[in-house]
């Protein structure tokens, strides 16, 4: 009877530890694939929304959220709130934890990314996560590289993060980044104004809609945001911004051309005179409308 008895209990004991092992097998196989879902959804960012269902299962007590580049500080609040179940004042609190200056909030210094946020996190504890990261990233990516370290030296980081932010909005992809920022430096260098729609968009958005599209009477927006009617840069960023589009603002690509703008296809085309810049406004806006209009008659 005792040896059967111990039979029993060890066959119960090795049934308990084949369990454990599956467990633990189980785990360690979720976390693996989580790691490499991580590692894809950083260079692609649709993945994120995807991945980010997962991982909140995974852990009820944080939520993971992507913050995207281009966002301005109203988007990201929305974003977090609806994410941690944030009231109207915890999103305020949020936005009032960003740097101020005379104009009031500045935008810009939340990094992009994808956060583990706590879902009794306050507004003023996640602003201050989303800077944390701005400053180690700026300080190990951008400035602690040797090709920018003699521009940083000539461009305080506030004036480069607004632009940086412009380019971040009017940036097709990392591609266009440098050429757009060399054009901005040359609207600036020669006294023009900038004329960049981003920054109308910016003076036009709402809750309703952020980045609302810009028609030709918005030109005449009265707004210090308004680059078309302001001289110089507008008053403080406009968005977010990426690692890439704060480098193109230290280190824009040495360029003739004073405009450019995107096609269809969202290719980009500079030039150097405003001439140019028309005939470029026939051949790949208008006449590539026209051109589609025509086939479909």
């Amino acid at each position: 009877m005792i040896q059967r008895s111990t039979s029993t209990h060890r066959k119960v004991t090795n049934s308990k530890d084949q369990n454990r092992w599956r467990s633990l097998t189980f785990i360690a196989i979720i976390g693996f694939i989580l790691s490499i879902g991580l590692i894809y959804s950083e260079s692609n960012p649709s993945a994120k929304s995807s991945l980010s269902f997962y991982l909140n299962l995974a852990n009820p007590y944080v939520k993971f959220v992507v913050i995207n580049p281009g966002m301005r500080i109203e988007e990201i609040a929305d974003k977090i709130g609806k994410s941690i179940t944030w009231t109207d004042a915890d999103k305020l609190e949020f936005i009032n934890s960003a740097p101020k200056d005379d104009y009031g909030i500045m935008e810009g210094f939340f990094m992009p990314g994808s956060y583990w946020i706590k879902i009794d996190a306050t507004g003023k504890e996640v602003a201050e996560q989303g800077m944390t990261e701005f400053n180690k990233q700026v300080s190990e990516k951008v400035l602690g590289d040797k090709k920018i370290k003699s521009s940083a030296q000539k461009i305080n980081l506030e004036t480069a993060v607004r632009i940086a932010s412009i380019i971040q909005r009017e940036a097709a992809g990392p591609k266009d980044m440098n050429l757009i920022s060399g054009v901005i430096w040359n609207r600036l260098f020669k006294g023009m104004t900038l004329g960049m729609d981003a920054t109308l968009q910016y003076a036009k958005g709402s809750p309703e809609e952020w980045w609302p599209k810009v028609v030709s009477s918005d030109k005449k927006i009265d707004s210090p945001y308004n680059t078309y009617s302001n001289l110089g840069l507008p008053p403080t960023a406009i968005s977010n911004i990426s690692v890439d589009a704060l480098k193109a603002a230290y280190s824009p690509q040495t360029t003739d051309c004073m405009y450019y703008l995107h096609d269809k296809s969202r290719r980009i085309h500079c030039s150097k005179t405003y001439e140019q810049h028309k005939d470029n406004i026939q051949t790949y806006l208008i006449g590539s409308r026209r051109s589609k209009d025509t086939s479909k008659q």
